[in-house]
């Protein structure tokens, strides 16, 4: 009689958690990532514009970017600054957003969000409190600049904005060795000094590319050994987000 009740009120039990879990999820909201374009407005995607006028509200990581996007499509939301400076202190009320049912949509100034922008934290948070996340496809810079390259796209490695200072160096002599193509972001006032540097852990004969202001209006892509990019850049503008390729070892 016992051994019966303890298998009941065990069935029980399993059957409160399930429901309580069901529960959960009806209640909570949805994260989206959405792409925006790097450029050229006409790169969004129908689903990223239906998604942002559906969400309750919208973190960009600069309202004032995103605001000339939002104003273009008709796209009316509140909208909350989401970036690098805060987003450990805002998430905790983006999750109770969340969690109250809300669809939360997340933007970058450009391209898609977490990839050398904000999103990692916010995503991961999400995902410890069991929050549902949908990542949208759409642009992100280093693609187009990879195939526009004509290096090897089979395999490549992704590395972002370089260490500024501390591991700078060190992260280059590891990578001396790496045999597949290399993708890195840079600034403008930074470029001239990251390609000389490349020049010297890698060698001036090793082939490149650097794509700058890709999908405007001056789009430009330059191709060639690193010297041989170093010099065009040395006397030609230095303006735009910079994608470089490398080849690998």
């Amino acid at each position: 009689m016992q051994l019966r009740l303890l298998v009941a009120n065990g069935f029980r039990e399993t059957a409160c958690k399930s429901l309580q879990r069901i529960k959960l999820k009806i209640m909570t909201g949805k994260l989206y990532l959405v792409p925006t374009p790097i450029g050229n407005l006409e790169d969004i995607t129908f689903r990223a514009i239906r998604i942002l006028k559906e969400a309750d509200l919208i973190l960009a990581e600069d309202t004032r970017t995103s605001a000339p996007l939002l104003k273009h499509f008709g796209i009316e939301k509140r909208v909350f600054a989401h970036h690098q400076h805060n987003e450990h202190k805002a998430t905790t009320e983006i999750i109770r957003f969340l969690k109250e049912g809300q669809q939360v949509a997340l933007i970058s100034d450009a391209g898609t969000p977490a990839i050398s922008d904000p999103g990692f934290f916010l995503v991961r948070e999400a995902l410890k409190q069991d929050i549902a996340i949908e990542c949208l496809p759409g642009a992100t810079a280093f693609v187009p600049a990879l195939i526009n390259s004509g290096l090897p796209s089979d395999r490549f490695t992704f590395e972002g904005f370089l260490p500024v200072k501390k591991g700078r160096q060190t992260r280059m002599k590891e990578l001396a060795e790496e045999e597949r193509t290399m993708i890195f972001y840079e600034s403008p006032h930074r470029l001239l000094k990251t390609l000389e540097e490349f020049i010297q852990f890698w060698g001036e004969d090793r082939q490149a590319s650097v794509s700058r202001e890709l999908t405007k209006v001056f789009e430009e892509t330059v191709r060639g050994t690193l010297t041989e990019i170093k010099t065009h850049f040395e006397t030609n503008v230095l303006k735009g987000e910079f994608v470089i390729c490398v080849a690998g070892k």
